[in-house]
């Protein structure tokens, strides 16, 4: 059944590419040589030494930059967090964000009236806002799960628009105010700052796209306004104080009710065909790809959101390209420019980035900086540079809006790097470096990307059929973010050296006490050191045996090490993270938990929001 499939699965079932063993000589070569990581992993910022190791007072200082003790991996249905930290929960599925929100039934769920009103499913990327003294969290619900979300009798499928509209209103986005009170932290009910922001709420396209014949529809014959947020997955903060909001698998909401309708071409590349995930298109005509061609066009984007005014509509920037968006990471270029780095989360797509045409000031209009810029992609060197391709209409061939809309397509024509799903990035406050997590591809070396792109191994993707994932950094030119070209290393390599002793045992830093696969969620503290969460296998057999539940993991970038501070219930994701303003509490998703938590009595499992503190009150970062 399609509807139970995570969406990668869904893509691969339905699209499934040639099997080819095009590199198969490149993997015998090198890959089944341990040895084969040590030109690749680089410790310390700035390293142009590769494969250090720590020794004598490095590793001294290195041990005082972990302010807990390290914790086991662990196989069971609840959260661990080391000696000395707490965790409770915050918020879960179904809480109420106001007084006049339907009761959560431990056994039903929600119903579908007033679901718009209650903390919605499946948490991922989030931010908090200080806003006059209120602690405001902003983070994303990426999709459901009909077989909890739906009434047990309807066997997960839609049976009406009412169950539609309850699928649609528990995703998108919660902006809620939180406060610390005796028994920790909650929700501030009927906050005026708290609001749903669903695939209902009305939002304006911005940027070099909007109005463009292939966005407007016959609701939207302007093509500049639209209904809705989908499958909102990572995050990021502007330095004016709004949140981005990242579309992420929107393909999948689509479908046909005739299924042989004609689709256009370029549907292909972004995996959109006439069968869909939940079933929006029975009952709503707009997801009905045989009556509303464009409405795809239409979502991929990046969204953002004023948490200090919940009257505001949201805006989609599409001057930051339209794919699988995984976060959008910000920061400044030298001369005040802003940059956002994105990544592409589909096997074989690409690393980009964004450098606005004006500059942040303090107080000065910012409505054009994410409408006004260039779009970049990555493109990497096997000698460990690489370089940032503009994405313009003489490089491609294609109209600034084009470019906007078929971004993938855009990134092809200057023949971008290919890679291993390329999903949260992370900029490093104490140097000028950025990171990104290349979560897993088992397709690197074997089958091309969905636009026919080949995936060969190397570069910052060295291994073949690569199941568990690594994170890339490098070092803009001349210390600018909106440098075009760049120097890289791998920060790590995840691996499994209890199964394997090869390249698949991972890189130096990885030992048995620390190992994990597919890296997906980063966020540096302000410290510089990178917390590290994973969306990966957890079976804790075969190639993942002994690495337990899914995790969140802190990594030192001058020395390298890394050590697990947190373990999710089994059967989830554990994804976004964010600080309270005094740094003394971190905020954790952890995403379609199994069982029963985290209320643990035999109800429905609920996707919630955590709080961590230190027991003696002390700041984390």
């Amino acid at each position: 059944m399609t509807d139970r499939f995570s969406f990668d699965d869904f893509d691969e079932a339905r699209s499934p590419r040639a099997e080819t063993t095009d590199f198969d000589r490149i993997v015998a070569s090198g890959l089944s040589r341990r040895g084969f990581l040590t030109g690749l992993v680089a410790f310390g910022s700035g390293a142009s030494v590769m494969g250090s190791l720590l020794r004598g007072t490095a590793a001294e200082a290195a041990t005082a930059r972990f302010a807990f003790t390290p914790i086991p991996v662990a196989t069971d249905g609840t959260v661990h967090v080391p000696e000395g930290y707490e965790w409770k929960p915050v918020a879960r599925w179904g809480d109420a964000l106001f007084s006049d929100a339907p009761a959560y039934d431990a056994a039903k769920g929600v119903p579908s009236q007033g679901a718009d009103r209650v903390f919605g499913e499946n948490t991922d990327g989030m931010e908090l806002f200080n806003i006059g003294g209120h602690q405001v969290i902003a983070v994303n619900h990426e999709y459901v799960n009909p077989e909890i979300n739906l009434p047990a009798e309807q066997e997960e499928k839609v049976k009406s628009e009412a169950d539609v509209r309850l699928l649609q209103n528990l995703q998108g986005v919660t902006v809620m105010e939180v406060a610390e009170g005796p028994d920790g932290w909650a929700i501030v009910p009927d906050s005026p700052f708290n609001r749903r922001i669903t695939h209902l709420t009305p939002m304006r396209l911005s940027g070099p796209a909007a109005g463009h014949e292939l966005l407007r529809t016959p609701a939207d014959p302007a093509g500049t306004e639209v209904l809705g947020t989908l499958n909102n997955c990572g995050a990021g903060k502007t330095p004016w104080g709004t949140y981005l909001t990242c579309e992420e698998n929107f393909n999948g909401y689509f479908g046909a009710t005739d299924v042989g309708a004609k689709l256009p071409e370029a549907f292909a590349r972004y995996g959109i065909e006439a069968e869909s995930v939940y079933g929006y298109e029975q009952f709503d005509p707009r997801f009905d790809l045989a009556k509303n061609v464009n409405e795809p066009n239409r979502f991929g984007y990046v969204v953002e959101i004023d948490p200090a005014d919940a009257t505001s509509n949201p805006v989609k920037r599409t001057a930051l390209g339209r794919f699988k968006h995984e976060n959008a990471a910000c920061t400044l270029a030298r001369d005040g420019r802003v940059v956002v780095y994105l990544g592409d989360d589909e096997r074989g797509e690409f690393l980009y980035k964004f450098v606005s045409t004006g500059v942040y000031a303090p107080g000065a209009p910012t409505d054009a900086l994410l409408d006004e810029g260039q779009l970049y992609v990555a493109k990497f060197a096997e000698d460990g540079t690489g370089k940032w391709l503009a994405l313009t209409p003489e490089a491609t061939g294609m109209t600034a809006a084009e470019i906007c809309i078929h971004t993938r397509q855009a990134g092809s024509k200057v023949g971008a790097t290919t890679m291993d799903r390329p999903e949260w990035v992370a900029v490093n406050p104490r140097a000028i470096e950025a990171y990104c997590a290349l979560t897993n591809n088992k397709n690197r070396g074997v089958k091309p990307n969905a636009g026919g792109d080949e995936t060969p191994v190397g570069g910052p993707n060295p291994r073949a059929e690569n199941h568990y994932g690594q994170i890339v950094r490098w070092y803009p030119a001349d210390e600018d973010h909106a440098a075009d070209s760049f120097r890289w290393d791998l920060f790590v390599m995840a691996g499994n050296p209890g199964v394997h002793k090869d390249a698949y045992a991972g890189s130096s830093n990885i030992n048995a006490g620390n190992m994990f696969n597919s890296p997906d969620g980063m966020m540096f503290d302000q410290t510089g050191m990178l917390w590290i969460q994973t969306d990966g296998e957890d079976s804790n057999e075969g190639d993942f045996a002994g690495q337990g539940n899914n995790q969140m993991l802190v990594g030192d970038p001058a020395s390298g090490r890394i050590e697990r501070f947190l373990t999710g219930p089994k059967g989830s994701e554990v994804t976004g993270m964010t600080f309270s303003s005094d740094r003394r509490t971190v905020f954790v998703g952890i995403q379609h938990p199994g069982g029963d938590f985290p209320d643990m009595a035999g109800g429905l499992p609920r996707s919630t929001l955590i709080a961590i503190r230190r027991t003696d009150g002390a700041t984390l970062a």
